[in-house]
């Protein structure tokens, strides 16, 4: 696999490119997470579908503040020391949620490795408060690994999610320069241990372009089926500003093609594979 730096800037092959953002749904929903001062990783991590999915409906809102206690190489979110947990975050997500119509919500959250319980009582708490106020509304949680500590785990297998996500977002020999404190075994354990704990259905995602070669690619598509993981999502990196990783290759259509047929093939319900996945992307289909 061709491990050569491209220049990101000028190299881009024309299916990167993205649709501004447009439509009423659009416009309504920015103009609520803007008044209520709404955290989502849409627009933390620069999603390049954020257009797309807020019009039909799916917004990914991240828990626990907008600071990472983890600086991961891919990622725009901002590192540093957390502010305070704020307890009142659980009743205001979900109210947010009703208001602003969702019908499926992706959750996430920074790491808050700060914290004794990783932030997983607030994750909880927010499940149940949507649950509650939002009934009509299906989740999807995109949890952090917990360090890999099972109570923590537990309170979100607990408060039964329609669909549990842990990203292992790249191959194991590049795991350690581009998520930097995360681990590829334990992120592994996580997602098997979801399934032992009773969780229905779990999901994972992986990103491409970042020095991978294409029989490390498919060595990781194994291990997560090992792991007896449903849903799989596979898209190119894309580098948010010139400090963080940079885009070592484009990999073409007919490859993320070929690697969705053999995760297919493998038996994983449902696979999204193509240049601008997201681990959100079509998340809405990820429960059925």
């Amino acid at each position: 696999m061709e491990n050569q730096i491209q220049d990101t800037t000028t190299n881009k092959p024309k299916w990167i490119r993205v649709k501004l953002p447009t439509g009423k749904n659009y416009r309504e929903l920015r103009t609520l997470v803007d008044k209520y001062k709404l955290n989502t990783i849409c627009q933390s991590g620069s999603c390049p579908n954020m257009g797309e999915c807020w019009g039909e409906g799916t917004a990914t809102f991240m828990i626990l503040g907008n600071i990472c206690t983890r600086s991961c190489g891919f990622c725009g979110v901002k590192t540093g020391k957390p502010l305070d947990v704020n307890w009142d975050e659980p009743e205001k997500v979900a109210r947010s949620i009703k208001l602003m119509k969702i019908k499926h919500a992706v959750l996430t959250s920074v790491d808050r490795d700060d914290l004794k319980d990783m932030g997983s009582i607030i994750w909880a708490e927010t499940v149940n408060a949507v649950r509650r106020i939002s009934p009509g509304t299906t989740m999807e949680t995109l949890i952090p690994d917990f360090q890999g500590i099972h109570k923590h785990i537990d309170r979100l297998v607990e408060a039964a999610p329609e669909v549990i996500s842990h990203n292992m977002e790249t191959v194991k020999r590049l795991t350690r320069e581009v998520r930097i404190q995360a681990k590829y075994e334990r992120s592994l354990d996580v997602l098997k241990y979801l399934k032992e704990a009773g969780q229905n259905r779990t999901k994972t995602g992986i990103m491409l372009g970042l020095g991978e070669t294409k029989e490390e690619v498919l060595e990781t598509i194994q291990d997560v089926r090992n792991a007896n993981v449903d849903v799989i999502t596979i898209g190119q990196y894309l580098q948010p500003t010139k400090n963080h990783l940079p885009v070592k290759r484009f990999v073409e259509l007919e490859e993320f093609e070929e690697y969705r047929i053999f995760a297919e093939q493998l038996g994983f319900r449902h696979v999204e594979s193509s240049p601008l996945v997201r681990s959100s992307y079509h998340a809405e289909k990820h429960i059925h």
